[in-house]
């Protein structure tokens, strides 16, 4: 599940690491009352509006804007409200804007002795292991800096069974070049960012920029987090972090029938059980020369509502030209499956695309004779290679 930068920025105050400070407001006179606190707090009297939506480079798409005063705060806050915003990290369309940051700016009037670093918590699938990836070159995409200077980019990876060491938190520090107040400031951010990481069960903790102040703070002035959905049941509050209005619409609605579904870009819609299965029946069909529409697990209780269900969800999509059913019969059996997509077929009446329907294991026999015998306009097979043969006659 991914968050707001407000959102982000919360969990991680709540866990010690210093932040740049801000109030959500969800139309301009609520981001006047916004700015009007923030001063009383903090005693800023520029502010930072920040559009929020889940992708990056928002200010390349003028999302983030400076504010000088408290008309300021409205006008922008006006204009960025409701946009469309358009970043190298969404589509074409862009992202609605629903609501917008109003955050102190902690860059002070002529201070020149600022710097921006870069600092993130992942796992490195490799190894096993969480590590602290971090830069000197704060404010840029990570990707760029990865590209064109490589040896600005470090890692720090960490051992599970004993957590992130004082000696690896300086050393942290000690490779951004810090020294005196910053450096001990950093080695408490990078603590108590790991902590945060692993306490809220994050998949990604990606701080862009870290700012070191004239006066040597170190604090998040950005934040993009990503909460492993698995571990929900044990974060029941970050349930309602959760903006389903970012969030694929068709998506979001097979979630609530208990579909396993990512929305892609090609032409030919996917229903099938089990993970690896699915990713297999992906490539089958890119080597058919199409492309794969979504990617859909229907587990293990592939029946005839499943499949109903299912067959509405794919057709959601005006792009899918086919539909590629692939079922392995182990737990569930085949010619129950058989059965849910004919009566799936007969309940819609309306499905005009070519569906090929591959099922194999369990009474794999009798489930092909169901299909055939149907009368039904569905065709039918048992190998690989032949649903790829028939995908690739389909789209012929």
């Amino acid at each position: 599940m991914n968050l707001h930068e407000y959102q982000a920025k919360e969990i991680l105050n709540s866990f010690g690491v210093r932040i740049q400070r801000g109030k959500v407001a969800q139309n301009a006179q609520e981001a006047v009352d916004a700015a009007k606190e923030l001063t009383t707090e903090t005693g800023t009297s520029w502010f930072v509006v920040k559009a929020q939506v889940h992708a990056g480079g928002r200010g390349k798409g003028g999302g983030v804007k400076l504010a000088k005063s408290l008309e300021e705060v409205e006008r922008i806050s006006g204009e960025i409200i409701g946009m469309d915003l358009v970043t190298p990290q969404t589509s074409a369309e862009g992202k609605r804007v629903h609501q917008v940051l109003i955050a102190e700016d902690v860059y002070y009037p002529g201070e020149t002795e600022t710097d921006e670093f870069y600092v993130s918590v992942l796992l490195n699938r490799g190894t096993g292991r969480n590590m602290i990836m971090y830069s000197t070159e704060g404010g840029m995409d990570i990707e760029t800096v990865a590209e064109e200077t490589p040896h600005l980019i470090f890692t720090e990876e960490i051992d599970p069974a004993v957590g992130i060491l004082p000696f690896q938190a300086r050393r942290v520090a000690f490779n951004l070049g810090l020294s005196g107040n910053a450096f001990k400031e950093m080695t408490k951010f990078v603590t108590n960012l790991y902590t945060a990481y692993v306490k809220s069960d994050a998949s990604l903790f990606e701080i862009n920029p870290v700012l070191k102040t004239s006066d040597n703070n170190i604090l998040a002035v950005d934040a993009k987090v990503t909460i492993d959905d698995n571990a929900m049941y044990r974060h029941k509050d970050y349930l309602a972090l959760r903006d389903i209005r970012e969030e694929s619409a068709i998506e979001v609605e097979a979630g609530e029938l208990g579909l396993n579904y990512v929305d892609l870009d090609g032409n030919v819609g996917c229903m099938v059980n089990g993970a690896g299965l699915a990713m297999a029946t992906m490539d089958l069909i890119k080597q058919a020369g199409g492309e794969p529409a979504n990617f859909l697990d229907v587990g293990g209780t592939a029946d005839a509502a499943r499949v109903e269900a299912a067959f509405k969800i794919i057709l959601k999509d005006p792009n899918v030209k086919a539909i590629l059913i692939n079922i392995f019969g182990g737990i569930v059996r085949c010619d129950r499956v058989a059965q849910g997509v004919i009566d799936a077929y007969k309940n819609m009446g309306n499905i005009n695309v070519p569906i090929i329907v591959r099922l194999q294991g369990t009474n794999a026999d009798i489930a092909k004779e169901l299909i055939d015998n149907s009368g039904l306009d569905v065709m039918s097979a048992t190998q690989f290679q032949e649903a790829a043969d028939k995908v690739q006659q389909v789209l012929a």
